[in-house]
């Protein structure tokens, strides 16, 4: 009784098995892979800045650090006072960069060694980054500055405050150069284009124009020469057509 129960079970296993393996056999056939063609379009728009971000910093220094702290907080107060009265916001006005770091001295003894360092002083530093949204004032700006206490220039990069319009002229011209792209392909190839399966893109914001990069002279007498040039915003899009079968 215990042998034949044993095959019934045998037999119920071999029927189901077989009753699976249609099913088994077509999930494991491979799936048709649609054919698709890939493009890409590069769109550029090109306008002139509106806005530009200076870097400014007053340096000091004397025997102690108070002393130096003293003389620099006094030039840049005057700074940023010129600045307001001219009309620069408070929320165009940072404060980047504050340092105080000891001066050394390293005297040579008479076996050609070295002494331990010393320190003989200290440099305070104190930096501001300035938004400057009308570009007529820069030079006079820069000018003044100098002339109030500034002796170290950052640098100058022009920017757009929006440049949101020059930004989709770049996407539709480098959408319109992917679409061009995919008919020349598919017509030379002798097929036809087919619905747009993927659309992504990559955008790059101009590189910062650098303009002035020294120290900083007082005997500067005259505003200094600017020329802003051009931003340019480059869009690259790919698209991932189907092609009609």
């Amino acid at each position: 009784m215990k042998h034949l129960k044993t095959q019934r079970l045998a037999l119920a296993a071999t029927l189901s098995c077989a009753l699976l393996l249609p099913l088994s056999a077509l999930a494991a056939e491979p799936e048709i892979r649609e054919a698709t063609i890939i493009v890409s379009g590069e769109g550029e728009a090109a306008i002139a800045p509106d806005m530009a971000v200076l870097s400014l910093s007053v340096v000091r220094e004397a025997e102690t650090a108070a002393e130096a702290l003293k003389a620099n907080s006094q030039a840049m107060a005057e700074v940023i006072a010129d600045l307001k009265a001219k009309s620069i916001a408070d929320r165009d006005i940072q404060t980047s960069n504050f340092s105080v770091d000891p001066l050394y001295r390293q005297d040579k003894a008479d076996d050609d060694t070295y002494e331990a360092p010393v320190i003989v002083g200290y440099r305070v530093t104190n930096g501001l980054t300035l938004r400057v949204r009308d570009l007529s004032q820069l030079g006079a700006l820069i000018d003044a500055a100098v002339k109030l206490g500034v002796n170290q220039g950052g640098g100058i990069s022009f920017t757009n405050d929006n440049p949101d319009a020059a930004i989709a002229e770049a996407r539709k011209k480098a959408v319109a150069e992917a679409m061009d792209k995919a008919k020349v392909l598919t017509e030379a190839a002798g097929v036809k284009l087919g619905r747009v399966i993927e659309i992504s893109e990559n955008f790059a914001r101009p590189m910062p124009q650098p303009m002035y990069r020294a120290a900083m002279a007082k005997e500067m007498a005259d505003a200094a020469p600017i020329a802003a040039g051009e931003n340019a915003y480059t869009v690259t899009v790919n698209i991932t057509y189907g092609i009609a079968q």
